[in-house]
């Protein structure tokens, strides 16, 4: 019973500190519209915040890999510094370079040691084997809750008291998160063994025969569409929404909507990753994204065809990450899963820098996300046939090297 109870209080803390991480990550499109305003115009926000999205995911490795040397709660705590400190400091230097620095390298890379490698990571080394695909889905079920609860109220804040104020207000829920970060790391000791106990478990041969590995390249390939995906539409859909001549709030409520029904698709998909093959899990989810744009696209553009679209998409959103995390475990075990993972979650985000950026590029040049919306249909569909040969055996491990 004590056992099962710290199980319960570490995937709890860890879901909390990813509804802050996630929420408020997601939620800073609704900045984009504002800080253009400021004279710095859309193509430069744009940019801003896709550098962001490639500084979230490189530092996950690299938080991943000194989580597994100093601890899991100090990197949480680090992470929620830099966060709230980056996020305080971007009204101080509301310039291009120091929006660069504030929001594009500080506040994404707190936001990057407390998110999906360092906490999926952490707790399952901690977790039985039986019980993890279940865990993350409930971690990953906190990012949805905290982009319900966060977007709405970073509109309001923006609304109410103008954009400097609002990122003020997010820093304090940042800087909050710290208080969590001892009962999510859950002791100070894997609970549960190692997969591939016994072997060779140094970083260097592990990432070694990661990289030898077709299937972790394919799981990759797709993780980069995933990432297109989420940053074109966290960054530019409430804009999209403001192009249909639709009401301001619409857009908040679009992104609070893909968040409460990605509450239902992470924890589904976390029941069935313990009954299906992650593979299909994930060919259905980015295949469900490609009808998704089409029905958009074809439909008129009223409040309900934009919170149907929002709906039907919230349940792959962050959905693909346990089966993708849960890949990742299955062919090279937990010990160095916060660091394999964070390599995935980096090519995420290099995909995630192209959404964010290239829907800038196209609204200033185009007036309008029409090509970008084809391109991200058209990589859903590679992600989902990228998928179809991955094998969910272990790999055949390279030899480990003589000692000198």
């Amino acid at each position: 019973m004590t056992a099962q109870r710290s199980i319960w209080t570490m995937v709890l803390a860890c879901a909390v500190i990813l509804a802050v991480t996630t929420g408020l990550r997601l939620s800073l499109g609704l900045f984009v519209q504002p800080l253009a305003q400021t004279g710095l115009g859309i193509a430069t926000v744009s940019l801003v915040f896709a550098v962001g999205q490639f500084c979230w995911g490189a530092t996950q490795p690299l938080f991943g890999a000194l989580s597994e040397r100093i601890g899991t709660a100090q990197v949480l705590i680090l992470g929620a510094v830099l966060l709230a400190g980056g996020l305080a400091l971007a009204p101080i230097l509301p310039g291009t370079w120091g929006l660069m620095l504030t929001l594009g390298i500080l506040a994404a890379g707190g936001a990057g040691a407390g998110s999906f490698a360092i906490l999926i990571g952490g707790t399952a080394q901690r977790i039985p084997f039986e019980k993890r695909a279940w865990a993350g889905g409930l971690i990953n079920a906190g990012g949805s809750i905290g982009q319900l609860v966060l977007a709405p109220l970073t509109q309001a804040a923006i609304t109410a008291a103008g954009w400097a104020n609002a990122l003020s207000l997010l820093a304090a829920i940042a800087l909050g998160s710290a208080a969590l970060a001892v009962p999510a790391a859950g002791g100070a000791r894997p609970a549960v063994a190692h997969q591939r106990a016994g072997r060779d478990s140094r970083l260097s041969t592990m990432m070694r025969t990661a990289f030898a590995d077709r299937s972790y390249w394919l799981v990759h390939a797709a993780f980069f569409t995933c990432g297109f995906h989420i940053a074109f539409l966290a960054t530019h859909l409430p804009g999209e929404v403001a192009l249909c001549g639709l009401p301001e709030p619409a857009g908040a409520r679009a992104l609070s909507l893909i968040g409460l029904m990605n509450i239902a698709g992470t924890v589904g998909v976390g029941w069935l990753g313990g009954r299906f093959r992650f593979k299909g899990l994930l060919v259905a989810l980015y295949a469900s994204r490609a009808v998704a744009i089409i029905g958009y696209l074809m439909a008129p553009k009223t409040l309900l065809t934009v919170y149907v679209f929002a709906a039907v998409l919230g349940v792959s959103w962050l959905a693909t990450v346990p089966p993708t995390a849960g890949l990742v475990g299955k062919l090279f075990g937990t010990r160095h899963l916060a660091t394999l993972f964070g390599l995935t979650l980096l090519s995420h985000q290099i995909g995630a820098f192209f959404g964010a950026w290239l829907g800038g590029v196209a609204m200033a040049l185009s007036g309008s996300y029409l090509w970008v919306w084809y391109l991200d249909m058209g990589l859903a569909l590679l992600a989902a046939v990228a998928n179809l040969p991955i094998r969910e055996s272990s790999p055949t491990r390279a030899p480990v090297p003589a000692a000198a």
